[in-house]
């Protein structure tokens, strides 16, 4: 277990057992110690937007896609729910990783016993290849509505983007981050221009917001309720979250942690306000276009890439839909691999080639697609998609519950520690969470 004399009061260089989270680029990102406050948030501006890639994923968009067609703009208030839990759960992955000086692997690898962390160990590592199976069929579906390729051979290019992340975190850490900035403002551009032509009515948005007791009475409401949160909340992500962060060269002192905390917790909460209008829009477009028309019944990417243009009356929406789906895909691979190589190293203190770590976690989830495509066709992909999502679902408890416990430790964060209302409401947002996954699984094995 950690030192219990040891708070985090004490710098983490101070420990003996100190290792860097991500050590080729831990404290590479410098920040000013005084002057305007602009320049100290342009400087922790980044490790939230990495994370907020996670909420817009490719799995996310059959569950919205599904939410919009059937029930129109109902389910925009389990998207903001959702919403609200990530940007707090991510500001108490921040804490874990500026206060310690682990993320939460290797916060896990102090604490508990071997044959947990190595249980723990298996169940992320799951999380990760169900993440990557989304992002390989997201990427694959997008090909093949752009370029006509099919899934099989579109699948088997994903394993080329094992080398994209190498090439952009050997140029720096900032690099890595405006690769991501970029493919999310083409995101975000993409379904702006189609909320524009779809017009949904304001008041039947805004009344979408507010949470309607159908959601939880009408049992198939409730079960894609419960698949937009399961795909919304990634648990990799917290522990990608407390490591990135460790990125910034901010002091050791308690005055400079607490001022990085306050700083990367504005970071990812201004990123996963996006995160939120992105998710949003999906289901608005889905909302105003297909369950608007009668259509009630699309549930699936390439159904509404067919019938968005004709639909919407713009021709450039369906291919405008198809870009924000890539550019998805590419995004997520990049946080998807960072997180990998973090509970490995975490867990494990195993280091190997991240670029062999890429392709091994890329094949594992390449394979199925392959396999399914080939014998259920795209059918059968849609199916694989919807089945990822579950096993994320399945791993999210695994994650939330260690991080809360520790940052309610006052023996682990010192003065960091979270207050008790703070304690209270995470170990709500906690059991939700598990509640309403063990739910969706349930019924899923069930169906």
């Amino acid at each position: 277990m950690l030192d219990p004399v040891r708070h985090a009061s004490k710098p983490p260089e101070d420990d003996e057992t100190f290792r860097p989270s991500l050590p080729e680029v831990y404290a590479s990102v410098k920040v000013p110690e005084s002057g305007r406050w602009f320049l100290r948030f342009l400087a922790f501006a980044g490790p939230g937007y990495m994370i907020s890639v996670g909420y817009m994923d490719p799995g996310n968009w059959a569950t919205d896609i599904a939410g919009g067609s059937r029930f129109g703009y109902t389910l925009l208030a389990v998207i903001l729910l959702s919403n609200l839990m990530a940007i707090l759960l991510q500001a108490l992955a921040v804490r874990l990783g500026v206060a310690t000086g682990r993320d939460l692997a290797q916060a896990c690898r102090d604490h508990y016993p071997t044959p947990v962390n190595f249980a723990l160990w298996l169940a992320c590592e799951a999380a990760i290849v169900a993440c990557d199976l989304a992002e390989v069929i997201g990427t694959a579906i997008a090909l093949q509505l752009l370029f006509g390729i099919p899934l099989i051979a579109g699948a088997l290019l994903t394993a080329l983007d094992a080398f994209l992340l190498l090439l952009l975190i050997n140029k720096g850490f900032r690099l890595l981050e405006a690769f991501v900035i970029v493919l999310l403002v083409v995101i975000a551009g993409c379904f702006a221009v189609q909320i524009a032509a779809a017009a949904p009515p304001f008041a039947d948005v805004l009344r979408g917001f507010v949470p309607s007791p159908r959601i939880v009475t009408n049992p198939e409401m409730l079960y894609v309720a419960i698949g937009i949160l399961g795909a919304t909340v990634m648990p990799h992500n917290l522990y990608l979250h407390s490591s990135v962060v460790q990125t910034r060269a901010y002091g050791k002192s308690d005055e400079a942690r607490r001022d990085a905390i306050r700083w990367a917790t504005i970071d990812s909460t201004i990123a996963l306000t996006l995160a939120l209008f992105v998710n949003a829009a999906i289901l608005i477009v889905a909302a105003a276009v297909f369950h608007a028309s009668g259509h009630d019944d699309v549930a699936e990417i390439g159904d509404a890439f067919r019938l968005l243009s004709p639909l919407l009356g713009l021709g450039i929406a369906s291919t405008l839909f198809a870009v924000a789906l890539l550019a998805s895909g590419l995004n997520s691979t990049v946080t998807a691999t960072l997180a990998g190589q973090i509970v490995m190293e975490g867990f494990l203190r195993l280091r190997i080639p991240n670029w062999a770590r890429r392709l091994i976690t890329r094949g594992i989830a390449i394979v199925p697609v392959i396999v399914v495509t080939a014998i259920y066709g795209e059918k059968g992909t849609a199916q694989l998609l919807v089945l990822s999502q579950v096993i994320l679902s399945m791993q999210l408890p695994f994650a939330v519950i260690p991080l809360v416990r520790f940052v309610s430790d006052r023996r682990k964060m010192g003065v960091f520690v979270i207050s008790r209302w703070t304690a209270a409401l995470a170990w709500l947002v906690a059991a939700v969470i598990v509640v309403l996954n063990v739910k969706l699984l349930a019924d899923t094995l069930l169906s």
